[in-house]
């Protein structure tokens, strides 16, 4: 959520950031218009709430003189159902002015260029020499089918489109890339790892900013009002949700593994074959709590700890600098990780960095003190895919594919297969 104090003193500014998103910065001016009002309605208040305090005095007064009180009673009384008015008033114009921030967006860092999808800037050379193959490479999603390693009619019975039934090595494989990267991260890069809900709260989704633009694409159990995680992002938020900590507690950095579930309704259509675009993913998300002034820095290896997974598993990678209006609602600035993916020959998004500034810790009031006693600030948070599976997968199989239809295994992942160095048909037994 954005600070009104920073909208009042910089009304300008806030309007060319937000532009830059492809907001109405007429919802500045609507907002500005309600907090002059409602500031009025308190000053007002406080005025009369002076009024009252002077009178009662005067009251006592009077009456230890044995003087008549009734004018002053009279004053009293219409100035309590005045303050009434007035209070209802006040609460009613804080609900509206938070309804209003509630749906602003975050505004983007000054480096974040205006513009939408096609306006994103590619920030790096790719990470290592594509692959120049001698035979033409299949698709990740022929190499599943030959391999045995997902089964896509079956995976329609049991839930529709979009969803993957993994079959023996197809589900081993991803085990072993989820505890490769939780140990990578967590040994090599210092993360704690946490195990998290799977379903949150309309409180918690609200309290991170999914709710906003997100809550169409969530799925969700009514009856018990609770939403399956889109990511494990808002739920890292959550923990610390109204609480004040110990700077010397930060940096704050988690690592959680969890299935996400998205209905993706806005992209029917679009990159759907295979395992560009699924309904139900498993993903190795990452997350920070750190100080205002260390934010920019923790973004830059945040993004280097999900890149170096890529490096492991020897596929090549690119960095890509997201313009405003792609960046997600919560987010000052977004760095997306590309896959060089072969067979499909495109590069494929396997996770996006993600600076939010103070924007979710101000929405789910989480605060730190710089030092003993000092006045608290709020944090900043980050999150990072660490990364997301399925293309991840679509990269490696299509990457490390043989002329004879089997898989290398990267010498990394090795030894969370039990030592295998290839992937070939016929290891998974399965009904034709």
């Amino acid at each position: 959520m954005l600070d009104i104090r920073r909208i009042r003193l910089e009304p300008d500014v806030i309007k060319e950031l937000l532009a830059r998103r492809g907001e109405d910065v007429s919802k500045i001016d609507a907002l500005l218009a309600l907090d002059v009002e409602r500031r009025k309605v308190m000053t007002e208040s406080e005025s009369r709430k002076a009024e009252q305090n002077r009178i009662g005095p005067q009251i006592a007064q009077r009456r230890k003189a044995g003087e008549d009180t009734s004018d002053l009673m009279a004053a009293s009384t219409e100035l309590k159902s005045l303050l009434v008015g007035l209070e209802e008033k006040v609460r009613e114009l804080d609900g509206q002015q938070e309804a209003l921030l509630g749906k602003l967006p975050n505004t983007p860092l000054p480096d974040v260029i205006a513009g939408g999808e096609d306006k994103a800037v590619i920030l790096t050379e790719p990470s290592r020499a594509v692959r120049d193959f001698a035979f033409e490479p299949k698709a990740h999603w022929d190499l599943l089918a030959s391999l045995g390693l997902t089964d896509a009619e079956r995976a329609v019975k049991l839930a529709g489109s979009g969803f993957v039934l993994y079959t023996g090595m197809g589900n081993r494989l991803q085990r072993a890339l989820i505890a490769m990267m939780l140990d990578k991260h967590t040994s090599n890069h210092g993360y704690t790892e946490v195990g998290v809900p799977y379903v949150l709260s309309r409180e918690s989704i609200t309290a991170s900013g999914h709710i906003v633009k997100f809550v169409d694409e969530m799925y969700h159990d009514e009856v018990s009002d609770l939403f399956f995680v889109p990511t494990s992002e808002p739920a890292m938020v959550n923990i610390f949700r109204d609480e004040i900590l110990s700077g010397d507690d930060l940096p704050i950095k988690l690592v959680a593994h969890t299935p996400c579930w998205r209905r993706e309704a806005g992209a029917a259509g679009k990159d759907t074959r295979g395992l560009q675009r699924v309904h139900q993913f498993d993903k190795v998300e990452l997350f920070r709590y750190v100080r205002p002034e260390d934010s920019e820095n923790a973004l830059a290896e945040m993004t280097q700890d999900a890149c170096n997974i890529l490096d492991d598993l020897e596929i090549p990678w690119r960095l890509l600098g997201l313009a405003a209006g792609d960046i997600a609602f919560a987010a000052a600035k977004t760095i997306d990780i590309e896959a060089w993916s072969p067979g499909v020959g495109k590069w494929l998004e396997v996770s996006s960095a993600s600076c939010c500034t103070d924007f979710q810790s101000r929405r789910a009031k989480i605060r730190f003190r710089p030092e003993p006693g000092a006045k608290p600030e709020f944090v900043h948070l980050l999150n990072a895919s660490g990364l997301a599976l399925p293309r991840v997968v679509a990269a490696l199989l299509e990457t490390h594919q043989q002329e004879d239809g089997s898989i290398h295994v990267p010498a990394a992942l090795q030894p969370y297969l039990g030592g295998m160095t290839v992937l070939e048909p016929g290891q998974t037994r399965w009904p034709a």
